[in-house]
C-alpha cells in the first residue's frame, strides 16, 4: 500500500471505532453510572460515617475495627455465611453432576427430560421461588401435610428452628443446580467416546472409567462451575431475605443480608460499604485460592508451551 493509501486509511479507521464507541454507549454509560463509580464510592465511604442524610465523616478504620473487635451479629453472619457456602456448593455440583451423566445418555424424550430438570433454574432465584418455598416448609405447608398424611403427628417448624431453617435455603439452593448441570453436559459431550470404547475393552468397571477418564478430562468445567457457585453462594441474598428474613436467631442472617441491613434500615451506610469491601476481597481471596488449587487438580488436553 502506497502512503496516499495509508493516509486515507487512517481516518476511515477512526471513523469505523468511532461508530464502534456510539454503537456500545448505552452499555458504557450504564457501566460507568451504575457500577464502576457506584464501586469506587463504596472504596471511600468504608472510611467515613454516612447516613445518607448527612455529609459523610471521615473515620480512619474505626469501621473494621468496629466490624472485627465489637459486632458479634457481624461474625454470626460471616460464619453462617461461610457454612452455607461450603456446604451447598459441593451438594449442588455433586446432584448437577449425577444428573448430567443420567443425561448423556440415548434414551426416548431425553430432551423433555432435560428441560424438566432445568425448569426449575429458569427461575433463578426470583422472589416467587423463594415465597413458593417459604409457603411449602411453612407450619402448615406441604412437607408437614405430607408427613401428617404418611401417620407422623408431627408440626415441625423447618423456618422457625435454628437446626432446620438453614438447610431449606440448601435444599433451595441444591434444587436449582439447573445451569451447572446444563454446563456439566456439555463438558460430557466433548469426551471422546474412544476412551470409554477402550476402557471398556481392558475390563475397567464404571467407577475406574469414571475417575481414570470422566473426572480429568470434565476438570476444566468442575472449575468453572465450582468458582461461579462459590462466588454465588458467598453473595447469596434473595433466599434468606424471603424464606427466613435472617432468622431464626440469626442462623441464616447471612453476609449480603447483613449488610443490605445495616446500610439500608439502619442507614449505616459507611458500616456496610466496609463490609462490602470484606465481602469483595473475601471473594477475590476464594477466587485466587481456586485458581491455585487448580494447577494440581484441573487438566488440560493441551498446555502452553507443549
Amino acid at each position: 500500500m502506497s502512503a496516499r493509501g495509508k493516509v486515507r486509511a487512517l481516518p476511515k479507521r477512526r471513523e469505523n471505532l468511532l461508530m464502534g464507541y456510539f454503537f456500545i454507549s448505552p452499555w458504557l454509560l450504564g457501566f460507568i453510572g451504575l457500577t464502576l463509580i457506584p464501586i469506587l464510592s463504596i472504596f471511600y465511604l468504608g472510611f467515613t460515617s454516612y447516613d445518607i442524610f448527612s455529609a459523610p465523616q471521615f473515620l480512619g478504620l474505626q469501621n473494621f475495627k468496629k466490624m472485627f473487635t465489637d459486632d458479634p451479629r457481624y461474625a454470626q453472619s460471616v460464619g453462617a455465611t461461610l457454612y452455607f457456602a461450603f456446604v451447598s456448593v459441593p451438594l449442588k455440583l455433586f446432584f448437577a453432576l449425577a444428573v448430567a451423566m443420567l443425561l448423556n445418555t440415548k434414551h426416548r424424550f431425553i430432551g423433555v427430560y432435560r428441560a424438566w430438570f432445568y425448569a426449575p433454574s429458569i427461575l433463578g432465584t426470583s422472589v416467587a421461588v423463594a415465597v413458593m418455598w417459604r409457603e411449602i416448609f411453612g407450619s402448615d405447608g406441604l412437607i408437614n401435610t405430607f408427613l401428617s398424611a404418611l401417620g407422623y403427628d408431627v408440626q415441625i417448624a423447618w423456618l422457625g428452628d435454628p437446626t432446620f431453617a438453614i438447610w431449606t435455603l440448601i435444599l433451595l439452593v441444591v434444587w436449582q443446580f439447573g445451569s451447572p448441570m446444563l454446563i456439566f453436559l456439555a463438558g460430557l459431550k466433548q469426551i471422546p467416546k474412544e476412551l470409554y470404547e477402550c476402557s471398556y475393552i481392558d475390563g475397567a468397571s464404571w467407577w475406574r472409567r469414571f475417575v481414570c477418564i470422566t473426572l480429568p478430562m470434565l476438570s476444566p468445567v468442575v472449575f468453572f462451575n465450582l468458582i461461579m457457585q462459590m462466588i454465588f453462594q458467598l453473595t447469596v441474598f434473595t433466599q434468606p431475605f424471603i424464606v427466613t428474613q435472617g432468622g431464626p436467631m440469626g442462623t441464616t442472617n447471612f453476609y449480603a443480608l447483613y449488610l443490605y441491613r445495616r446500610a439500608f434500615e439502619s442507614f449505616q451506610m459507611g458500616y456496610g460499604a466496609a463490609m462490602a469491601i470484606i465481602l469483595v476481597l473475601a471473594v477475590a481471596a476464594f477466587t485466587g485460592i481456586i485458581f491455585k488449587s487448580g494447577t494440581f487438580w484441573v487438566h488440560y488436553e493441551t498446555k502452553e508451551g507443549r
